[in-house]
């Protein structure tokens, strides 16, 4: 651990000093002594220190700092501690990048250390206050005088102590502050201010502060001589840099050029090759002439040569050749992904426009999707047909502005932005460039990287993307951007504006049956060293696994469990069990144990008070159970199952509707006034919200209110109004699969999804009969058929 600055300290009023041992957390030192009432800044690297200080912080406790009498952490051993150390607490911490804890911490008291307590996870230790009682005299008084005069001299001199200090030491009153605050403030050795930490007597610590301070002002006033020498030196110095310049000049036209004149010419040639655009030429070539003129020694040097080196790296000109070629393009695509045909022919569209318009820009296109639906890998297959180099971008979790625009040089260690740092990694200035999970990126006080994406994913504003780093525009338009999202929601409007949004909703079980024989088996019997002939799997088997023990949008959790069967597979054939192994649906269990889910499925007995929603989750679609019961009460409506605002606001709404048109749904006008109802959705351990449930709450209110059940294998989805309208509702193509997975024969949507039905496979189609309804109405007329006369249809006729 270090010491940010030795002489950022300030002094507090003197403590109370407990009586009793105690028993502390010890933090070693290696180059730092605390003081009583001082308060300084302490960096902590170890990571045994750092969870001490976790702990203090947690219980808000005091802890002990105690040098060690080596320099370095491998000296922190009980035996290499000193006896006396300080009480302390800390006042404020933060957690930079570079892996340490600071503090500012404040001392107490003093303590002496008697016996160790325990070692791990840190140093803890008995220890005992030690009191600093005296009585004022006039000798105390004379020595805190002259230690206040020295001490006012000595901060003339020294060019490292704070003007501050002079006030602050004026105002002391207290002689234990008076000797503490100066001893801290001495640029004296560590073991001399251990020394002074241990002596206890005010009087005998005073006069040996007055002794260091006097040294010190000697060193002080004889440095000040040296410095006065030393610029007369400088002017020689000077003179001597001017006639080696003229030496240099004239072994260059001798042809002995030393090694830096070499380095500099190679990086004026490298700059030349590299292809910059005038722009940036004139920037790196400004860059040069400063290394030229800047010594191999100076600190300076290193900066400038790291930033040349990355502007001759970077593709300013180096572009790869598309390939343009449609019909191969789409081979590329159908052997790398099945389906996706909304998406392979967006990129189909744009190979065209391509082959017509060459200099026209890069699209910004949005894949979002569940997990394991293939965004990612589809990035990759797209850069295969296009003939590009393929880069990646991590953005989930990434808080800092920073990482996407780069660090300004004036900081050390200054790098460009993660963006052209991928640029430079492709090699290319036209790769296609995935930006994976911007709907994760996150924004604090080093800024929003959202917000610096903006001139990233604009195709009118990135010809020029300005890197903090490079402060050179950079050319991002011939970049192909695709970024990709579980949820659009939480992308900021801004940025969502900037890009075409293409969805990938999931795959239904046919779908996956085809992906899983074509792709995923002869994958994974490539990636565990099986062959066709030793191990297959029966279409049942597949659909089996899919129904009963993966649930989801995508294909991740499918492989692994066919890479489950095939490590399984495998050990069997290893062991000589068996030579070839052909999985059906009654092995899985053996393989795999017992299913881990069961869908639901459609209810054989309608009953009064129960209705089929439909859902989307980020898993795909599924079924939902709606129950209401009827109770006496006082008109009060409750809710359960993990319910959301906007499913409670649709609850209520449609209780309103009903209330209102009561005589013509054959419900007793007054049945609010001494009835309870208790509207229940089961699977209450999974949050339920969204406004497309709202036609099935009104339907299992209507149902249980009128005694007539809803008719038997019918859904319904769409959310309605208090003026009777049945509103669209978003992901119809998942909630129609789950519906046909549950063995649901009819469904009821709102009319403005028709078009959506197109997106649904026909022989999903087919199976089932849709009823698109505008109006509330209509929706009851088909879930009450006319074996349960509802009083609406005899109102209207």
């Amino acid at each position: 651990m270090t010491l940010n600055n030795d002489n950022d300290i300030q002094a507090v009023n003197t403590p109370e000093t407990p009586q009793e041992p105690l028993v502390l957390p010890i933090l070693p030192t290696s180059d730092i002594v605390l003081f009583p009432r001082i308060i300084m800044p302490l960096a902590v690297w170890e990571d045994s220190s750092q969870k001490l200080v976790d702990e203090v912080l947690l219980q808000d406790k005091i802890f002990g700092i105690v040098a060690s009498r080596e320099e370095t952490p491998a000296g922190f051993g009980p035996d290499n501690l000193y006896r006396v150390g300080t009480a302390a607490i800390i006042l404020k911490m933060r957690k930079p990048e570079d892996g340490s804890i600071r503090l500012l911490i404040q001392g107490l008291y003093r303590f002496r250390l008697h016996d160790w307590v325990a070692y791990e996870p840190y140093f803890t230790a008995r220890v005992s206050a030690i009191a600093e009682d005296f009585e004022p005299d006039l000798e105390i008084e004379a020595l805190m005088s002259n230690v206040k005069g020295l001490f006012l001299k000595m901060l003339e001199l020294s060019p490292y102590l704070p003007a501050e200090l002079g006030t602050m030491m004026r105002e002391l009153g207290d002689p234990r502050v008076l000797a503490d605050v100066a001893a801290g403030s001495l640029n004296i050795s560590k073991a001399e201010k251990q020394a002074l930490l241990e002596i206890i007597d005010v009087k005998e610590r005073l006069t040996k502060v007055l002794g260091h301070i006097n040294r010190e002002i000697e060193i002080l006033e004889l440095g000040k001589k040296i410095q006065s020498q030393v610029k007369t030196e400088m002017e020689k110095a000077q003179k001597d840099y001017y006639l080696r310049e003229q030496i240099r000049v004239l072994e260059k036209e001798l042809g002995q050029a030393d090694e830096r004149t070499r380095e500099v010419e190679e990086l004026q040639m490298r700059l030349e090759d590299a292809g910059l655009p005038e722009h940036a030429m004139k920037e790196a070539q400004r860059e040069l002439d400063r290394l030229k003129r800047t010594p191999p020694t100076s600190p300076d040097h290193q900066v400038i040569r790291n930033y040349l080196e990355w502007m001759i790296e970077l593709p300013w000109s180096v572009s790869t050749e598309d390939n343009l070629d449609l019909k191969q393009a789409r081979q590329i695509l159908d052997e790398d992904h099945f389906d996706l045909e909304k998406v392979k022919k967006r990129i189909l569209e744009y190979l065209a426009v391509r082959k017509l318009k060459p200099d026209m820009k890069g699209p910004i296109l949005c894949f979002v999707g569940p997990p394991g639906t293939g965004k990612t890998s589809l990035g990759r297959s797209i850069a295969r047909a296009l003939g590009r180099r393929f880069v990646r971008l991590s953005l989930g979790g990434v808080r800092d502005e920073a990482e996407i625009r780069g660090h300004r040089r004036t900081y050390v260690g200054a790098l460009p932005g993660r963006i052209i740092q991928s640029i430079r990694r492709a090699g290319s200035n036209n790769p296609v460039f995935i930006l994976d999970e911007v709907d994760k990126i996150g924004a604090d006080f080093r800024g929003d990287p959202s917000s610096a994406l903006l001139e990233v994913l604009d195709p009118e504003q990135n010809f020029s993307f300005s890197d903090h780093y490079l402060d050179v525009g950079f050319d991002l338009s011939k970049v192909m951007f695709i970024t990709t999202a579980n949820l659009l929601d939480p992308i900021p409007p801004p940025l969502r504006d900037r890009m075409e949004v293409l969805e990938l909703p999931g795959y239904t079980e046919e779908e996956k049956l085809e992906i899983a024989f074509n792709y995923l088996i002869p994958r994974q019997l490539e990636a565990h060293g099986l062959t066709a002939e030793q191990f297959s799997i029966t279409p049942d088997a597949v659909r089996r696994l899919i129904a009963s023990y993966t649930r989801e949008a995508g294909l991740r959790n499918l492989e692994r469990e066919i890479a489950s069967l095939c490590r399984g597979v495998g050990r069997e054939i290893v062991e000589g069990i068996k030579t070839k192994v052909e999985v059906t649906p009654g092995d899985l269990a053996m393989y795999l144990g017992p299913p881990r889910f069961f869908r639901e499925a459609a209810l054989e007995r309608p009953e009064p008070g129960v209705a089929t929603g439909l859902a989307w989750t980020p898993t795909g679609g599924d079924i939902l159970f709606i129950e209401v019961l009827r109770m006496p009460g006082k008109g009060d409506l409750k809710l359960t199952g993990q319910l959301g605002d906007v499913m409670k606001e649709s609850a209520a709404a449609a209780l309103s509707y009903i209330r209102a048109r009561a005589p013509f749904l054959d419900i007793e006008e007054d049945f609010f006034e001494n009835s309870d109802l208790h509207i229940h959705v089961p699977a209450g351990a999974i949050p339920k919200d969204g406004p497309s449930a709202g036609l099935a709450l009104l339907a299992a209110l209507v149902s249980r209110l009128s005694g007539h059940p809803v008719k038997k294998g019918l859904a319904m989805t769409g959310e309605i109004t208090l003026r009777g309208d049945v509103l669209p509702v978003g992901g119809i193509k998942n909630k129609v699969l789950a519906a046909h997975r549950a063995g649901i024969r009819e469904v009821i949507l709102p009319a403005q999804n028709s078009v959506d039905l197109e997106e649904i496979p026909e022989s999903v189609r087919k199976d089932l009969t849709f009823h698109p309804v505008a109006r509330l109405d209509e929706a009851l007329e088909i879930a009450f058929p006319h074996g349960q006369e509802v009083p609406a249809r005899q109102a209207r006729a």
